[in-house]
């Protein structure tokens, strides 16, 4: 997610995939274009630049991320941009309060950003001392602290073990729950850093990452905005409009696959199996593009460490039987 600002923004990063989301954008018809994840606005103020027959709405729930995206693209782009506050997965609320009703296409770029990441004082961090914090939205009342100091064992060995992909779970978990009130992300880091076995910690990188990508998942919903956000811009599209989605970790990706191949009519339920083909079911709404996702070139990864598990998904709008004059 992101944008290369200037330096006085505060919000700095770099857009991720932007050549391969340029040229799956490109085949859009004319019109909006809905920037679900807009964060600093790099991928909009590109997309904006590469077409002169195309407007962008930009969402996020990020505040800061909006006014620097408001502060950059008002500048450069006038009119043709909109960004609002919302969180994707309430894209369809956000886009009628704005009075756009059909999209050209679409882009979603899950995740967190390099200056969420960056900046000690959000508590994203594993790797700098801040509050436990790691909201997205600091209006919110749900945070870190609350989650790290409050919730059951249990409840966080589930987080930690869906959303970290973490084999430690319960043993961190139970360590975090012991060491109670932790005050900080280093002190948090530390706690689950000695929960891991010694022999573990020396691969793999940074022993606290999965579990403060879990915690952060579950701070934000991040997880349970995928399918209602892709189904409302999905469902906005006109024929042969088009959309990217962009996911970092295999929680995400997992979401992203089964919606888009249930929209593309690929994951048949069992219960129509042995029936002709299409009986009991919906026309398909999109086509993928490609089989399996792209993921970044090498260049770019050397360039962008933090783009090397990124996975790019691309799809197109499918006319509709009522749209086609079928009855």
């Amino acid at each position: 997610m992101g944008a290369p600002l200037g330096p006085d923004s505060g919000f700095v990063h770099r857009p991720v995939m932007l050549a391969e989301v340029l040229e799956c954008l490109s085949q859009a018809p004319a019109g909006i274009i809905l920037d679900a994840t807009l964060g600093g606005a790099g991928h909009a103020q590109a997309l904006l630049r590469a077409r002169a027959d195309i407007a962008v709405v930009g969402l996020d729930q990020d505040e800061n991320a909006v006014a620097a995206a408001r502060a950059l693209l008002g500048k450069t782009m006038g009119a043709r941009a909109t960004v609002a506050k919302a969180r994707f997965g309430e894209a369809s609320n956000a886009l009628d309060a704005l009075g756009v009703g059909e999209l050209a296409g679409c882009l979603f770029d899950l995740g967190v950003s390099s200056p969420q990441l960056d900046t000690p004082a959000r508590g994203f961090s594993y790797r700098q001392d801040g509050p436990l914090d790691m909201r997205m939205d600091s209006s919110q009342e749900l945070s870190a602290d609350r989650i790290v100091n409050g919730w059951p064992v249990e409840e966080l060995t589930r987080i930690i073990r869906a959303y970290g992909d973490e084999r430690f779970a319960k043993r961190i978990a139970e360590a975090i729950f012991a060491c109670r009130p932790i005050e900080g992300t280093a002190e948090l880091a530390e706690v689950v850093r000695a929960a891991i076995p010694a022999a573990t910690r020396r691969t793999g990188g940074h022993p606290a990452k999965r579990t403060f990508q879990a915690i952060r998942i579950a701070v934000n919903e991040e997880l349970v905005q995928i399918q209602p956000g892709l189904e409302q811009a999905i469902a906005r599209l006109v024929p042969d409009g088009r959309g990217v989605v962009i996911s970092y970790h295999s929680g995400e990706d997992r979401i992203v696959k089964t919606t888009l191949r249930q929209l593309a009519g690929l994951n048949d339920p069992a219960r129509f199996q042995g029936l002709p083909q299409g009986v009991g079911q919906a026309a398909p709404a999109i086509e993928l593009l490609e089989k399996r996702g792209r993921t970044p070139t090498e260049a770019e990864v050397r360039a962008n460490p933090r783009s090397s598990s990124a996975r790019l998904r691309a799809f197109k709008k499918l006319p509709q039987p009522e749209l086609a004059g079928v009855v």
